[in-house]
């Protein structure tokens, strides 16, 4: 495939800057795909079906993608979506339903979760096996960071922006990962926070996954898909709690706006709208969104009353074709 010219730096103290001359490896990652739906098949089991697609619910195709897993909201009704096994980068809309390839990665990277920080024109991209994120303009599509989150066990799985910066999780490790935002969108050394309580349980292959801020900001939300629980980190001390009464069997990504929190569970094929008090130590479950057109869906942007969710086909091996669906968000 046909690379930009990409600068990319690795963190290693103060604010980053771009480095142009370091040289970019040619080692392709398509594994990442695989080696997922392999671990989610041992642990969750087959994909069951799911009911019938509303006349609302429509696909917009990633052309060329050979794999999927990430989607974010980016400004007015556009969206990023990664291709998991090479981390290229699609760009679409969901107004217009189309999507085309939008950054051309160098070998090497992969893309998992992903979120918009839409004042700045960055795009946080989690990086899977590689213990990486990676930074781009979503105006010039250019690398702006290549940020070495760990070097221990990783598969950095998701992240969520807050007024600190943007928070990774780690599905391998009991450990969050927080990457400074300046006000100018420069960005700070790499901080990992040990968690505490029984959002450190690695007892599963897979654990940690999704992520997302509370209303207030004071504290993060974490989907653990081995425990099939969510539970509230404080983002100072690592310090966790369960949310009661939310059960997520298969759960992956996680989309917070007010008290309404929508969990994607994607061996299920289905995404589960809850209701949190405002604390959040406790939440209920108020409705289950299900398509014929969920083929393992993984992370889910939402537009006001729409999701648009990414079906990443774990169990659909030999897929050549990868999209993104938009259903109703109730």
């Amino acid at each position: 495939m046909r690379h930009s010219n990409h600068s990319t730096v690795i963190a290693r103290g103060g604010f980053l800057r771009r480095d142009p001359s370091q040289p970019r490896t040619r080692a392709v990652r398509r594994v990442f795909a695989g080696v997922l739906a392999l671990v989610l098949a041992a642990f969750f089991g087959p994909a069951p079906l799911a009911s019938a697609a509303r006349a609302t619910d429509y696909l917009i195709p990633l052309p060329g993608a050979s794999s999927a897993e990430g989607i974010a909201a980016g400004a007015g009704t556009t969206f990023y979506a990664g291709d998991l096994g090479n981390g290229d980068i699609f760009r679409g809309d969901i107004r217009q339903q189309t999507a085309s390839l939008f950054i051309d990665v160098p070998d090497g990277r992969a893309a998992v979760g992903m979120t918009v920080d839409v004042g700045n024109s960055l795009l946080f991209v989690a990086g899977g096996g590689t213990g990486q994120a990676y930074v781009y303009n979503t105006d010039t599509g250019q690398t702006v960071a290549v940020l070495q989150l760990t070097t221990g066990p990783a598969f950095i799985n998701d992240v969520t922006l807050t007024s600190e910066g943007a928070w990774f999780t780690n599905s391998v490790a009991a450990e969050l990962y927080l990457v400074p935002v300046g006000r100018d969108g420069e960005l700070g050394s790499v901080r990992t926070l040990s968690l505490s309580g029984p959002a450190a349980d690695t007892s599963s292959q897979f654990n940690l996954n999704g992520i997302a801020a509370t209303p207030d900001g004071e504290s993060l939300i974490v989907a653990h898909s081995g425990n099939g629980a969510l539970y509230t980190v404080d983002p100072a001390t690592g310090a966790s709690e369960i949310i009661e009464g939310v059960s997520v069997p298969a759960v992956d990504g996680i989309v917070v706006k007010g008290n309404q929190l929508w969990a994607v569970q994607n061996m299920l094929n289905q995404v589960s709208r809850f209701v949190l008090d405002d604390d959040q130590e406790s939440g209920k479950l108020k409705g289950v969104i299900t398509s014929d057109l969920f083929k393992t869906p993984t992370t889910a942007a939402l537009f006001g009353d729409t999701l648009a969710v990414v079906n990443a086909k774990f169990f659909q091996p030999g897929s050549t074709t990868f999209e993104v669906v938009v259903v109703g968000a109730r």
